[in-house]
């Protein structure tokens, strides 16, 4: 009995040690699970209406998918209307604290930017007293603005006032308390703005409103109606002049030019003009940063000092850095082609041929004309790098400087082919080349489009130089008087640039003066028009119909014979 007592009391101290361990497991287990339910109840927090029974569903396929992760931070994805929210486990609260209100303050200044896009047109308006350069830098930037591929057009509001009126009467017009003329400047900046707004609505670039606009409420209401109405961008330019000597030039360009002063009297004109300026300066409230939210571009003396405020934009930028250069001086250039060259006797388009004996004899007749000026008005010289240019300004007094922009069109494989070999050897080129000569580019060649492109920097530099002779070639010269001009861009590989013509440019306003110098030295004729027939099923006869006259070999007297030069 006693044996049996001893085996039952140590049946009892197992099962009852068992158990021990047994709640301790259950224990154990139960406070993991616990824990792992505190941290999903974290991930969870941002999520609004799950139930406990779908907390329970995800736990009960973890378990049977066996899949176990160990990760450190824990990130959840939880939809809300609009966004989605980031939801971080307790490591990352703090961090994401501090990006929930960068977010914050981000938000209002990112909306406001996106809300016109920087694809949109863009209006820009000038803003400033008369005689202070508006006009000029209207028509210069439109000019730089087309030639960059921005179609841009300057709307005038005095071209809009005159509309209005039979003929101008007197400075009256402008006094503040003239209603009548009130009524008829207000009328007209609005149709001058309307006219400008359908231009931007049929796909156009850009559109600049040439106006005074001098009071803080008519550029208020000028912005608030193409940012929130039209969805357009604006660009406010404000032209200040102190310079004196700039601003009497300014004037007398005014007296003589306008419209508005052709039939009075110069002693007639200055008093009026005088007056109108009184008038404007009583109503003037220039901009101010602090009491207007617009951004702006203040130029003043014409490019001397120009002030940015709130610029941005690739438009705007583009014409920040054109107005930083810009300078309002008269100018007169000159610009002429190389001498005849043995290619232009020979029919024979690029290459780096020598002058002709004829070009020759141009090369120092140009020198002679203007070193008889050098003493008077001393000039510049820019050629391009190949020698017929440096041939012909060999022997001018003057500083010579070789630039590469100038280097006359690649004809790629057509290089010193004549146009009957071209026809020849590429008739289906040669027909394209007269279907769209503007923008046709030879195989491995350039086109005029190129030569417009690398001539930019060349141009823009060339604005503000004075008394400079660029001798260069014929497709060059064509884009770049084109470019003084405002020429349609169409026109220009039909311009007739004749060899051994001087082509002097002078400015007045914005606009360019044009006188065709020609020298007494025969030579070629180069200019081919379009022929009639350009399609690609043409005969060679109709391909060749307008092409100049050539030799076929180089004349040993050619310079001596007048009869020679008659081809």
């Amino acid at each position: 009995m006693a044996l049996l007592r001893i085996q039952s009391d140590w049946y009892i101290y197992f099962w009852l040690l068992y158990c021990k361990i047994y709640s301790a497991i259950i224990w154990l287990f139960g406070n993991h699970c616990r824990g792992t339910d505190k941290a999903r109840a974290v991930i969870t927090s941002g999520i609004g209406g799950q139930s406990l029974g779908s907390l329970h569903r995800v736990r009960t396929r973890r378990k049977k998918t066996q899949q176990y992760h160990r990760t450190k931070h824990v990130v959840a994805l939880a939809r809300r209307p609009s966004y989605k929210r980031i939801v971080m486990a307790p490591g990352a609260s703090t961090a994401h604290a501090m990006m929930e209100d960068k977010e914050k303050l981000l938000a209002p200044a990112t909306i406001r930017s996106r809300r016109i896009s920087q694809f949109a047109p863009l209006l820009i308006a000038l803003v400033g007293l008369p005689a202070r350069g508006k006009s000029q830098l209207a028509h210069r930037l439109a000019r730089h603005l087309n030639w960059n591929g921005e179609s841009t057009k300057v709307f005038d509001c005095s071209e809009y006032r005159r509309r209005h009126m039979a003929l101008y009467g007197s400075h009256d017009i402008f006094r503040a308390d003239n209603q009548q003329g009130s009524a008829i400047r207000r009328q007209s900046a609005h149709e001058a703005v309307q006219d400008a707004v359908i231009w931007l609505k049929d796909g156009n670039s850009v559109a600049i409103f040439d106006g005074t606009n001098i009071t803080r409420e008519q550029r208020r209401e000028l912005s608030d109606y193409c940012l929130s109405d039209m969805g357009f961008r604006i660009l406010f330019i404000e032209c200040v002049c102190e310079d004196q000597e700039l601003l009497e030039r300014n004037i007398i360009e005014i007296l003589h030019y306008s419209a508005d002063y052709k039939d009075m009297s110069e002693e007639e004109a200055v008093d009026d003009l005088r007056k109108k300026l009184e008038h404007y300066m009583r109503q003037y409230e220039p901009i101010d940063a602090g009491l207007e939210s617009i951004g702006f571009v203040r130029v003043e003396n014409m490019g001397e000092t120009v002030t940015a405020h709130k610029v941005a934009g690739q438009k705007e930028s583009g014409i920040l850095g054109y107005l930083s250069g810009m300078r309002g001086l008269p100018q007169t250039i000159y610009f002429t082609r190389h001498g005849e060259s043995e290619y232009n006797v020979l029919g024979r388009i690029g290459g780096d041929a020598a002058l002709s004996a004829r070009g020759q004899l141009y090369a120092r007749a140009l020198a002679d004309y203007f070193n008889a000026m050098a003493t008077i008005d001393p000039v510049s010289v820019w050629t391009s790098e190949l020698r017929r240019t440096k041939q012909t300004a060999a022997d001018i007094h003057a500083v010579k400087r070789p630039v590469r922009a100038l280097n006359e069109l690649d004809a790629g494989i057509c290089e010193g082919l004549t146009y009957e070999e071209m026809q020849e050897r590429f008739p289906q080129e040669f027909a394209w080349r007269d279907q769209d000569k503007l923008r046709y580019r030879y195989p491995w060649g350039e086109s005029y489009i190129d030569i417009m492109t690398r001539l930019r920097p060349v141009l823009s530099a060339l604005e503000d130089e004075h008394n400079v002779v660029v001798v260069g070639h014929q497709a060059v010269l064509r884009c770049m008087l084109g470019y003084f001009l405002d020429a349609k861009l169409d026109e220009l590989p039909y311009m007739n640039v004749p060899l051994h013509t001087i082509v002097k440019l002078t400015s007045y306003g914005y606009k360019y003066k044009v006188e065709m110098i020609k020298l007494p030295v025969e030579c070629v004729d180069t200019y081919r028009q379009q022929p009639k027939n350009c399609s690609i099923n043409r005969s060679t006869a109709e391909a060749l119909t307008t092409v100049p006259s050539h030799y076929d070999t180089l004349p040993s007297n050619l310079w001596q014979s007048p009869t020679e030069a008659q081809l």
